[in-house]
C-alpha cells in the first residue's frame, strides 16, 4: 500500500489566506448587497507597465515565426534576463553577483518553499515571529517542524519580533539554527532591517555554519537611505546567504509569475557547492519560466520600464501613507508603510486578531489579515495592504475611522 506524507496531517486547519477567503465569501453570500473593500491578500491592482506589455507583445510575435520561435528555455533562465538582473540589481549597487549565480523562477513563494530540497531534513530551522506562513508550512511538510501544539511547532526556533525590539529578532540564546529565514522589508510588519542589524546575523551565520534564507521581495519599496536592498550589501553574506527576489510586487507580476533566487558560488557546506545543488534541483524539477514572461521581466530594466514601475510603486506607497495616517487618527498604534506596502496595526486593547478581523469585515466591510495568522507574536495585530485603488483605499480608511 502506498504511504502518504503524514507531515501534511499535522498542518493546522487551512492556509491563512484560504481561511480569510472562506470567511469573506461566507459574509458576502449572506450580505450580497455589501460592497467589500479588500486589503488582506497582498495582490497588486495596477496594470503592467506599458514597456512590459510592449515587450510581451513582441515576444509573442517571436513565437509566431519559425526563425524566432522559442521552445524549452534554460531551466536557470535566459542569459538576457540574468545579465540584466546582474547589471541593474547588483552591479549598480557595487555588488558582485554573476549571472550564473542567478536562477530565474516562477515566484519567490515557490523558491522559499522549494529551497528546502537541497537541505537535510535534520536541519534546525529558525523563523521570525510573526512570519510569512510559507516558511513555516513548507518546513512542516518536509518534516523539519515537529508537531504543532496549538500555538507553535515544537522543532522550530521562533525569533520574536515585537514592538520592543523594533520588529527585528535578537540572536537565539539556546539551540543554534542551521537555516534562518529573514524577510526585509518585512511581511507582515512592514519594517526594514538596517545594515548593522543584518551584519549581526551574517556574522552569526558564518560563525556557526548556518544559512540565511533572505527574502527581499519588497526591496523596491525601500524609501529611506541606508536601508540595504540586498543582503549582499553586507560584508560576508556571500558565504552564508541565499537571496530571493520577485517581480510580483516590483513590477506587478503577481499573475504573470517571475522571480529569481541568488545562490553565490562561494556558498558551500560540507565541501559541496549550494549553487550546484540548486542548479541540479531546478534542472530536474523545473522547466523554466516562459520566454514571453522573461522578455517582459527584461523590459522592467529598461529606462522606460524602470520609470513606469516606479510610478506604480509610488502609487502604492501613497496608499500606505493614507492607511497609516488614517489608522493613527483612529487611535491605533501603527507600524510599517514607509519601506513596504504593508501596515501593521495593533488592535484595540484586549481585542484578538481574528475578532478584530471579523469586526472590520462585518461592520466596515473591509477585509484585512489577522496578525495571529502569522504566528504567536502576531496576536493583537492586523495587517493591511496598500495594493488597492486609491479611491477604495481612502474609503476603507474612512470606514475604519468612523467605526472606531
Amino acid at each position: 500500500m502506498a504511504r502518504i506524507n503524514r507531515n501534511y496531517e499535522k498542518l493546522p486547519g487551512s492556509y491563512l489566506f484560504s481561511e480569510i477567503a472562506r470567511r469573506t465569501a461566507a459574509y458576502q453570500e449572506a450580505n450580497p448587497e455589501a460592497r467589500l473593500i479588500k486589503m488582506g491578500i497582498g495582490d497588486v491592482t495596477r496594470p503592467l507597465a506599458p514597456a512590459v506589455v510592449a515587450a510581451m507583445h513582441a515576444a509573442v510575435n517571436d513565437l509566431a515565426a519559425a526563425e524566432t520561435f522559442h521552445g524549452y528555455g534554460p531551466e536557470q533562465g535566459y542569459a538576457f534576463l540574468r545579465d540584466a538582473i546582474a547589471e541593474h540589481d547588483f552591479a549598480a549597487r557595487n555588488i558582485a553577483i554573476a549571472p550564473d549565480e542567478i536562477f530565474v523562477s516562477d515566484g519567490a513563494k515557490s523558491d522559499c518553499g522549494n529551497i528546502g530540497d537541497i537541505f537535510s531534513v535534520d536541519n534546525v530551522v529558525a523563523v521570525c515571529d510573526p512570519v510569512y506562513p510559507v516558511y513555516v508550512d513548507t518546513n512542516a511538510m518536509a518534516g523539519r517542524a515537529g508537531d504543532f501544539d496549538g500555538e507553535k511547532w515544537t522543532d522550530l526556533v521562533y525569533l520574536p519580533c515585537t514592538a520592543e525590539n523594533g520588529f527585528f529578532p535578537a540572536l537565539p540564546q539556546g539551540k543554534v539554527p542551521d537555516l534562518i529565514y529573514i524577510c526585509s522589508p518585512n511581511n507582515p510588519t512592514g519594517t526594514a532591517a538596517t545594515k548593522e542589524q543584518l551584519k549581526t546575523w551574517v556574522d552569526y551565520a558564518n560563525a556557526h555554519g548556518s544559512i540565511i534564507l533572505y527574502d527581499s521581495a519588497y526591496e523596491a519599496f525601500i524609501t529611506e537611505p541606508g536601508i540595504p536592498h540586498s543582503i549582499y550589501e553586507v560584508e560576508g553574506a556571500g558565504t552564508c546567504a541565499i537571496e530571493f527576489r520577485s517581480f510580483s510586487k516590483t513590477a506587478g507580476f503577481t499573475g504573470t509569475r517571475c522571480a529569481y533566487t541568488v545562490v553565490p558560488k562561494a556558498l558551500e557546506r560540507e565541501g559541496v557547492s549550494l549553487n550546484a545543488l540548486w542548479s541540479r534541483r531546478q534542472g530536474t524539477k523545473f522547466n523554466g519560466v516562459s520566454y514571453v514572461v522573461q522578455r517582459a521581466a527584461e523590459a522592467v530594466f529598461t529606462p522606460e520600464g524602470r520609470a513606469q514601475t516606479r510610478e506604480n510603486i509610488a502609487y502604492y506607497l501613497n496608499n500606505a501613507k493614507v492607511i497609516k495616517s488614517g489608522l493613527e487618527q483612529a487611535g491605533l498604534t501603527v507600524y510599517g508603510g514607509v519601506n513596504a506596502p504593508y501596515i501593521w496595526a495593533r488592535t484595540p486593547e484586549g481585542v484578538g486578531s481574528w475578532d478584530f478581523f471579523d469586526t472590520l469585515l462585518h461592520k466596515a466591510c473591509v477585509v484585512t489579515t489577522p496578525g495571529a495568522g502569522f504566528g504567536p507574536a502576531g496576536e493583537g495585530y492586523i495587517r493591511l495592504t496598500a495594493f488597492g485603488g486609491a479611491e477604495a483605499t481612502e474609503e476603507a480608511v474612512e470606514r475604519i475611522v468612523k467605526l472606531l
